[in-house]
Order: structure tokens, then C-alpha cells, then sequence
């Protein structure tokens, strides 16, 4: 058997970093398997669905690169199909016509928490008489349309996460309505267990893959199967996205589109691969980073785990900063300058410099949205002097040293690296102090601050721009006691 699986978001909101999670674990078992990956649009919500939500999906998924072989596909698009399954039902006497008053419902449920019974729909309206429906017609009541499930049966399924699972009919609510109130004579919109049900089975999907959250849905949809008389897929019901608290991942947490990820400055190959990490456990010779061609290769559900992932905040921001430690100069460059230029810093400055900036800097980021703020004394005339840079300028001799430092660098300019350790010496033999009183201080004349990338670089970055010996003499000010 193939293997076709399928992600099938709804665009009622951004793609959520949980459907983004199952839209990864579908996309590495079909290129494990060579199969192939649909994108199905679940949009039947005609009140929330957006088509902006759509795109947003659509983009989020390119982005990460979770590229579909099919697709995508509306549901709006396949309403004639659904109805057509629904009267298939009907004509064999798996479904029925369901009268019933929002009132009457109402009033069943009173009674049965009355008497402490879970709420459940009695069946009351599934053998009526012709003559009962031509009545109720009568009425202008417009019913919905009920399957029939068998409160005797037994469903169970092997499920590849959760191995052996089992519901008893009794247990599902009662005759399930597949399509909402219409004219007698017509159906109403088919409804979510009903319509996957006919799109898995049209598309041919042979895994159906998808949070723990859809359990309760998956007996409902076995019977849908086999009523309509087709292979029943295999079912995976992946482990849910936790916060620390051990609840599911929600808005509420802060943070959950992909798209908001990528604007906070995370890197999709980074992001993909901590995803993966949630909920499945790489072989050891893979390691914890990896790209989703490799991890593809070695994926299987046997090391996909029950019990839910809790999201970690840490160990996605050192994976990320995995891949910008590692990745060159030049595409670096390319994914900070929309941030530089959102700064007003690199407008009409030389690409070659910028890549240089981008070697400095790629050690010390975590996110990309970091670089303006780590960088800004690169690109600012005016740096400012944080009150523990003041602190240090004022030393007794850094003045004096400082004053070497200039006077050696106006007969060193350009500064390269070859001259840049005879000027600092400059400094250390003006004052007689040792080095690294005059490396600390030099750090807190030229960055503005006591921390920062290497001092060396930074300085020969400076000074291509001829931006060192202004800040040196800003430093001086303040080391003669003047305010920064």
C-alpha cells in the first residue's frame, strides 16, 4: 500500500505551531516512506474562515518547508460530494431525518443530568413512521440527519502511537448528526466527522495522522468508514504541545503561530527541527540538530512518545542559535538586513562591511530580532555610554591611556590587524598600566557598554567607517568627568 497522508488545517486563525508539529510528523512519514502529502483547507466554517488565514497557512508551511505534493483542496469546493454521501447513507437506512426542536434537545438534557446520566441523544426520532415525519413536516420543523450507531458495538483500532485503543458504541453520544437542519426535502451542511470521513476516503489517505485531541472523534469516523464501505485508514494520534504548566498549548500562552515565530527572529530550519523534537525521540546518532531530509530518513512512529511535549523556551532559542552560529556570512546577511533596515541603520551601507558585521555578531545571537540592539554601537554615531561604561572610563589613568590609544591610532589609520596590538600597547606603555585595564576600557570607549562581541573586530569595524576616534574622543570627555 502507498502512503498518502494528509494536513488539513482549518483557516479560521494562523497556523498554530500544533497543527504545524502534525503538518511535520505527516510530511517526514510520507518521504520516509516515499508517499505523498496533501494539503487539504477544512473552510466548511463559513463564519470564522478567512482567506487571509489561508495564505497564512499556506505560507507558513513553505516556510518551514513542508512542501505538498497535492493540493490544496476546499471543502467549500466538495459540498455536492458530501451531500451525495449523505443521501447514500439515507437510501440504505445507516442515516435518518431527526426532527427534534432545539427545545425538545433541551429538555432530553435537563433530564438526564437530572438523574446524573451523561448527556447523550436518546435515538427518539430514528424509526418514525412516514406518517410522524409528514406531521413534523407539517409543523415547518427542519431536521437534521442522524447516523446510526449501535450502542452494542465494539470499535477498536491499533493505533501507531498508542497501540491498542477500543470505544464501546454506548459510549459515543447516541445517532451522530452528520448534516445540519434543511428542508425536509434537502440536506443541510454535512458536518466535520462526516466530511473528512468522505475526503480521506476520495483522496485515498492510508494514514491519518493528527493530535490525541481528535480521539474521541476517530470511533465516530471507523463506523463513517465502513458504512460507506471503504478501507478504514490507519490512525496516529500524536502526542499534544504542553506549557510548563502541563495544559495544552494555547493563545493564552503567549506565542503559537508560525508566523509570529518568524517574526520574533526564529530561523524555519531551526524551528522545524526543535518541532520535530517534540514528541519524537531521534536516534542517537542523529543527534538533536538535523534537517528534516535527514531526520525523514530515519522517522518512525516507535519513537514518537504518549505522553505530551512540553514546549521549552530554552531549548528552542539554543537551537536556534545553533544554525546562526553556524550559517555563513553572506545568508546571514540576508536574513538580518530587514531588520537592520527596520532600525534605519543600513541604508546605503557596503554589503562587504555588513557581511563582516554578520561574522562578528553570529556567535552572540540567539534570535535574529536581537541584531539591531547588539549591533547598534556599529552603526550609531552617538553610542551613549551605559552608567557601568561611565564608571569604567573615570579609572584613575584610563584617561591617560585612552589619550595613548588615539594619538597611536591617528598614526596607525587605517587600522588593520596587523597594527591593531601596537596601538593598544600604545595605551598600556602611556599610562603604565596593565593590558587589560586598557582592553576593558577601550571595549567601554568604543561599544558603550562592558559586554559585547570580540573588542578587536569590532574596533577594525569602526574604524573602516572612520567611527573609532569620534568615539574615542567622547570617551575622553567623560574620562575627564564630563557626562556621556
Amino acid at each position: 500500500m502507498s502512503v498518502r497522508v494528509r494536513i488539513a488545517p482549518s483557516p479560521t486563525g494562523k497556523l498554530h505551531i500544533g497543527t504545524a508539529r502534525t503538518a511535520v510528523f505527516n510530511w517526514l512519514f510520507a518521504r520516509h516512506h516515499g508517499g505523498t502529502f496533501v494539503l487539504r483547507i477544512e473552510d466548511t466554517d463559513l463564519e470564522r474562515s478567512r482567506p487571509e488565514y489561508t495564505e497564512n497557512i499556506m505560507q507558513g508551511l513553505s516556510w518551514l518547508g513542508l512542501s505538498w505534493d497535492e493540493g490544496p483542496s476546499y471543502q467549500t469546493q466538495r459540498l455536492a460530494l458530501y451531500q451525495q454521501k449523505v443521501q447514500l447513507l439515507l437510501d440504505q437506512g445507516l442515516a435518518y431525518r431527526a426532527y427534534d426542536t432545539p427545545a425538545e434537545l433541551d429538555a432530553m438534557r435537563e433530564a438526564q443530568k437530572a438523574q446524573n446520566q451523561a448527556p447523550r441523544y436518546d435515538n427518539r426520532h430514528r424509526n418514525l413512521t412516514p406518517e410522524q415525519e409528514v406531521a413534523y413536516q407539517a409543523e415547518g420543523r427542519q431536521p437534521v440527519v442522524r447516523f446510526k450507531i449501535d450502542d452494542n458495538r465494539e470499535i477498536a483500532w491499533k493505533d501507531l502511537v498508542r497501540d491498542a485503543v477500543s470505544w464501546q458504541g454506548r459510549d459515543l453520544g447516541g445517532d451522530m448528526v452528520i448534516a445540519r437542519a434543511a428542508e425536509a426535502d434537502q440536506i443541510g451542511a454535512p458536518l466535520y466527522n462526516f466530511v473528512v470521513v468522505v475526503d480521506d476516503i476520495d483522496m485515498q489517505i492510508s494514514h491519518v495522522i493528527r493530535g490525541e485531541d481528535h480521539i474521541g472523534n476517530t470511533p465516530k469516523q471507523i463506523l463513517l468508514y465502513e458504512a460507506l464501505g471503504a478501507t478504514v485508514p490507519q490512525f496516529g494520534h500524536t502526542p499534544l504541545i504542553l506549557n510548563q504548566a502541563g495544559a495544552k498549548l494555547s493563545k493564552r500562552d503567549g506565542v503559537t503561530s508560525i508566523s509570529d515565530f518568524e517574526a520574533m527572529g526564529y530561523v524555519p530550519e531551526a524551528l522545524v527541527n526543535y518541532m520535530t523534537l517534540l514528541g519524537w525521540s531521534p536516534p542517537e546518532a542523529l543527534g538533536e540538530l538535523f534537517t528534516l531530509a535527514d531526520a525523514a530518513k530515519q522517522f518512525d512512529f516507535e519513537r514518537v512518545n504518549r505522553a505530551g511535549a512540553k514546549f521549552d523556551w530554552d531549548k528552542l532559542n539554543w537551537v536556534n542559535s545553533q544554525y546562526l552560529h553556524q550559517m555563513p556570512p553572506a545568508q546571514l546577511t540576508d536574513l538580518l538586513l530587514p531588520y537592520w533596515q527596520a532600525a534605519g541603520y543600513a541604508a546605503d551601507l557596503d554589503r562587504s562591511w555588513l557581511e563582516q558585521v554578520s561574522a562578528l555578531i553570529a556567535t552572540d545571537l540567539v534570535r535574529l530580532d536581537e541584531v539591531a540592539t547588539k549591533t547598534r554601537y556599529l552603526f550609531v554615531a552617538d553610542v551613549g555610554f551605559t552608567a557601568a561604561a561611565q564608571a569604567q572610563l573615570q579609572l584613575e589613568n584610563v584617561g591617560t591611556a585612552l589619550e595613548g590609544v588615539a594619538v597611536a591610532l591617528e598614526a596607525n589609520s587605517p587600522l588593520s590587524a596587523e597594527n591593531v596590538q601596537s596601538v593598544i600597547q600604545a595605551g598600556v606603555e602611556s599610562a603604565k598600566v596593565k593590558k587589560g585595564l586598557v582592553m576593558k576600557s577601550l571595549r567601554a570607549a568604543l561599544t558603550g557598554d562592558l559586554q559585547g562581541p570580540d573588542l578587536v573586530q569590532s574596533w577594525l569595524l569602526l574604524n573602516q567607517r572612520q567611527m573609532d576616534l569620534p568615539r574615542l574622543k567622547q570617551a575622553l570627555a567623560v574620562a575627564a568627568g564630563g557626562t556621556a
